[in-house]
């Protein structure tokens, strides 16, 4: 009777100890369980970053140069430097592609990736679609100006506690003359403390 009693308490005590609580939050609310970069730091940065590059001179010099008229950008290639660990630069290329398309003061083409799936369809509409309505080849919107950048991660641990610290650096290049016209930085660092319940 007594080893019935036990097992009945172990599994008891195991199904206790393994329910979760689940709640719901807002998108936007901070959250920082493990340290890594997360939806927080990628919209914070992208933010940062596009304000700088929307307050630089280059926008007032090509509206300027080209009687008022928004300047077409893309955004190019966002690499990972010095990290193991995994970033979904995907979501911060489209956190800038929103911040950018939200402010207004320029216009955005899409990314090639994006451009291959619409060439496909435009393609396809020559043939399939009636003439009305078939949109125009090599009717594309060129973009004036690539942002392209780099995140790079540094790490520094002992005995359990971490600091983080991520640097992402952008730079804004004319598709024409390749003349670098904007460099902006955003860091975060992010210090990580040893759990005080380890077991």
């Amino acid at each position: 009777m007594k080893k019935i009693l036990i097992s009945i308490l172990g599994v008891v005590l195991l199904f206790g100890c393994a329910s979760r609580e689940v709640s719901r939050v807002s998108a936007d609310k901070q959250t920082d369980f493990s340290g890594r970069w997360n939806d927080t730091d990628s919209r914070m940065t992208a933010s940062s970053l596009i304000e700088q590059s929307l307050s630089a001179p280059w926008l007032a010099d090509f509206k300027q140069a080209h009687d008022g008229q928004k300047p077409v950008v893309i955004v190019g290639g966002i690499g990972l430097k010095n990290s193991t660990e995994h970033i979904n630069t995907m979501t911060f290329v489209k956190d800038m592609q929103k911040a950018l398309i939200n402010s207004g003061k320029v216009k955005f083409v899409a990314s090639s990736a994006e451009r291959g799936q619409v060439r496909d369809e435009r393609t396809q509409q020559q043939s399939h679609a009636s003439m009305e309505t078939a949109k125009r080849l090599a009717a594309e919107t060129g973009a004036d100006f690539m942002l392209t950048g780099d995140i790079s991660v540094i790490l520094d641990e002992y005995d359990g506690q971490q600091a983080k610290f991520y640097q992402i650096d952008l730079q804004l290049i004319n598709i024409e003359t390749n003349q670098i016209v904007w460099i902006g930085d955003k860091k975060i660092k992010k210090l990580i403390g040893k759990d005080s319940h380890s077991w």
